[in-house]
């Protein structure tokens, strides 16, 4: 089993997953992997990138499955979600094709590729799907698409956990916006379940979600969390404008700082979106996998880890 994005919050979790199934897997990686949850794992790793073609065929070669979950969440430049969640792709595909043909590719997109039009990364995410599928054949190629996924230790929704812990608390998204999601564990075991498949031949494309694909509104995400850490905050809907001068801010910051930032300008269009819920024809077949993890669940205990570990 081959595996690009090892490192990332979602193949820290996928890895154990993987090995558990008993898969021999092999990762690409620009460092060395240190990590508790792999402790005890025997894996190998292949220095590289994914525009290190020699990398690349020592990744994929004798691989029945490549698992493509690397790819780009914030950038300062436009081209660089197309670099690598689009580019990286097919280059990953091109060199599957060649050197595993037999090979199945389960590709890790996103649920915003519905929505190619609404921000750059919206757009190469859809567009890093099209590139594979332009090279791989339907028979060969599974591709997945997870809502926001959220767990311990991820640094990009700790914000909104720390948020949940305020007395006063803006919600500054539509309030009618709907916002599917899904556990960590359950997107990897979702993953897991898709690759063994793939290895048997049986792909397709599929939106994985918890138990509830109608999603939640912000406000009630927040308010688990807050009630699991034993909060009752005020919530105060700003009008739109706010989460525009958010994202303004955070472009300023990211200009002046030289670093890519999450909340920009185009990132607002994507949380005013009013539907990031899943429909039941995007669901995967429940004989192959099927969320255990409730929203309820979830959220609250991955606010009292956070709490545990002093990050918020």
């Amino acid at each position: 089993m081959a595996l690009t994005g090892a490192t990332g919050f979602l193949g820290r979790h996928l890895v154990p997953f993987l090995h558990a199934q008993g898969h021999k897997v092999r990762i690409l990686t620009r460092r060395d992997p240190a990590f508790a949850e792999w402790r005890g794992i025997e894996l190998e790793a292949v220095p590289g990138d994914l525009d290190d073609e020699r990398a690349l065929q020592r990744l994929v070669a004798g691989a029945d499955v490549v698992i493509h979950a690397a790819g780009l969440i914030k950038a300062r430049h436009e081209e660089d979600f197309f670099a690598v969640n689009r580019e990286g792709a097919r280059h990953l595909a091109i060199i599957t094709a060649r050197e595993a043909p037999r090979a199945g590719f389960v590709l890790i997109s996103s649920l915003v590729a519905r929505e190619p039009d609404l921000s750059p990364y919206t757009a190469s995410k859809r567009a890093g799907e099209m590139a594979v599928s332009e090279i791989l054949p339907s028979g060969q190629l599974t591709i997945v698409r997870p809502p926001a996924i959220y767990g311990p230790a991820d640094a990009e929704t700790r914000t909104l956990f720390r948020l949940a812990t305020s007395r006063l608390v803006p919600l500054a998204t539509p309030a009618e916006a709907r916002l599917a999601l899904i556990h960590v564990t359950d997107a990897a075991r979702a993953i897991v379940a898709f690759a063994s498949a793939a290895a048997d031949g049986f792909t397709g494309r599929w939106t994985i979600c918890d138990p509830h694909p109608e999603g939640y509104t912000l406000r009630e995400v927040l308010r688990t969390a807050a009630h699991a850490l034993g909060k009752h905050p005020h919530f105060v809907q700003l009008p739109p404008a706010a989460l525009q001068t958010l994202g303004l801010l955070g472009e300023s910051w990211a200009a002046l700082s030289g670093r890519a930032v999450m909340l920009t300008q185009a990132k607002t269009r994507e949380l005013r979106h009013n539907d990031w819920s899943v429909g039941e024809n995007e669901l995967p077949p429940p004989n192959l996998w099927k969320p255990r993890i409730s929203m309820a669940e979830g959220i609250a205990k991955t606010a009292l880890w956070y709490r545990a570990h002093g990050q918020i």
